[in-house]
């Protein structure tokens, strides 16, 4: 019984691991696609109505800022409900588990299609609770699904920035909806085929995907679902599934105690809540967050007039660049398992004399902290440099650091700190950058008017605050430093 048990687990989770995979990458991170879906909606003339014409130089010509600045200020707000309410949701998915959570993630998903789908450039006002719908909807699908890493043990962190790579390459659906509808597939069509997809998310909820949490480390004997070798599991998964519960709440109400005198660490299992929402490491690793992805929100919020700019207007370049960016999205999965292994390689070394596995995890989180800082000033000098053809490079760049920065964001707040507080960190340090993210759009309202639409010093300015984001590995490599400096302490004064 045991045997078939392990091997029905083993089954279930590859199958939860690629369906998750499929989910992400078809439908959870949609709206960051946003630069594809515009041209289709200023073709049909969404909010067209705010186009005037003016006289320049004797020659009449259309000013379109104001349509711009709409759609501008439509994507700010669905970037920033995309990550604000990810603080009530990670709450949300914390006490009351993961169908509950699912559950109103595809509700909203699917609202936001059908508003879409039924919208036109009458009522382009149903674009704003729309796309804020298809954002909060699709952030549930990844927060739900980061947790099947827990299945993999030593490939745990890969597997979180693989979702987290096809969270970001699934930007790329905006582009097919794009290209069908230069084939003559109409919007109504496309979005009302998404809506009804929802029939796939309702049946990895009910089938595959556990009631309450998938623990880390497993328990003994682990099993979830609805099925288990030819038998109903739903007592057995109710069991395990409430003592997971248990356990979890047992652990929140613990004090933080430090590390023991045996030199193993206990933060993990005994921190409070407050206390890492206190730290230091918190802190910075909000700091480097912020800072890049509101770099990364302002790049896809201002791309299609930025492109307008560099291409004095010319509607065929602007589509062309346009469908090269949406392209390159596609590499998003592609990119973010690289930065998995980077932190999954020291599993494969023996770790340090009483060296803690999350200490030693944590350590591993250097490396892949600082290139992603690093990934960010290229990308931005790139992008703040005005030359069409260099855009590409810009283009290869930005979805390179993007996907190392979500999978990185996720993988380190699972390491460093206790699984149970995870989806309430995960949604605070979201919601939080989520503020800073607001800055996108007085910086568009900069570039479109004192700047004359050149963001030539607005991309100068976010190019030196992302430097900022250095000082994240630099705090966690000191923080390493002063642990191993006190285990060779203790090891000295054990030995003596």
């Amino acid at each position: 019984m045991f045997g078939c048990q392990e091997s029905g687990l083993r089954v279930r989770s590859w199958f939860t691991l690629i369906s998750g995979l499929v989910e992400c990458l078809g439908f959870a991170g949609a709206v960051f696609g946003w630069a594809s879906l515009v041209f289709v909606l200023k073709t049909e003339g969404y909010f067209g109505n705010l186009c005037v014409n003016i006289t320049i130089n004797g020659t009449a010509v259309e000013d379109c800022s104001r349509q711009d600045e709409q759609l501008s200020l439509i994507f700010t707000i669905a970037s920033f409900m995309n990550n604000f309410l990810t603080l009530p949701n990670g709450f949300l998915f914390d006490h009351f588990g993961t169908t509950v959570a699912r559950l109103l993630g595809i509700s909203v998903y699917t609202a936001g299609m059908l508003l879409i789908a039924f919208s036109s450039p009458v009522n382009s006002i149903l674009l704003y609770p729309a796309l804020a719908f298809i954002a909060v909807g699709g952030i549930l699908f990844l927060m739900t699904n980061i947790q099947v890493g827990n299945l993999f043990g030593t490939h745990r962190s890969t597997i979180i920035t693989l979702y987290n790579g096809a969270f970001d390459t699934s930007s790329a659906v905006f582009l097919i909806i794009k290209l069908l509808y230069e084939d003559g597939v109409s919007l109504k069509g496309s979005f009302l085929f998404l809506a009804c997809c929802s029939v796939i998310h309702l049946f990895r909820t009910f089938v595959l995907m556990p009631r309450t949490h998938i623990p880390y480390p497993l328990p003994e004997n682990y099993t979830y679902g609805r099925m288990n070798c030819g038998v109903t599991q739903d007592y057995a998964v109710a069991k395990i599934e409430e003592k997971n519960i248990q356990t979890s709440r047992a652990e929140e109400e613990m004090p933080f105690k430090g590390t023991s005198a045996q030199g193993q660490n206990t933060d993990k299992i005994e921190r409070s809540f407050k206390s890492c929402l206190l730290s230091w490491c918190f802190l910075w690793h909000l700091l480097w967050l912020s800072v890049m992805q509101l770099r990364h929100y302002l790049f896809i919020g201002t791309l299609n007039p930025m492109l307008n700019h560099l291409t004095a207007g010319d509607p065929g370049l602007v589509s062309r660049y346009t469908n090269a960016f949406a392209f390159t999205q596609l590499c998003g999965i592609l990119c973010a398992p690289w930065n998995g292994l980077i932190m999954d390689r020291h599993k494969r070394k023996q770790r340090e004399p009483g060296q803690s596995e999350q200490e030693a995890d944590l350590k591993a989180t250097i490396l892949s902290l600082s290139l992603t800082a690093l990934q960010c000033v290229l990308f931005s000098v790139c992008a703040a440099t005005p030359i069409l053809p260099l855009q590409y490079l810009t283009f290869i760049l930005q979805v390179l650091n993007r996907s190392f920065l979500y999978g990185g964001n996720a993988a380190f707040i699972s390491v460093a700190f206790p699984s149970v507080h995870f989806g309430k960190l995960y949604g605070t340090v979201m919601a939080l950058s989520a503020v800073v993210s607001l800055l996108q759009y007085p910086c568009f309202i900069l570039i479109k008017g004192p700047l004359g639409g050149d963001p030539l010093y607005v991309n100068i300015s976010l190019t030196v605050l992302s430097l900022l984001a250095f000082i994240n590995p630099l705090y966690v490599y000191l923080h390493c430093r002063r642990q191993a400096a006190q285990r060779a302490s203790s090891n000295k004064s054990a030995s003596s």
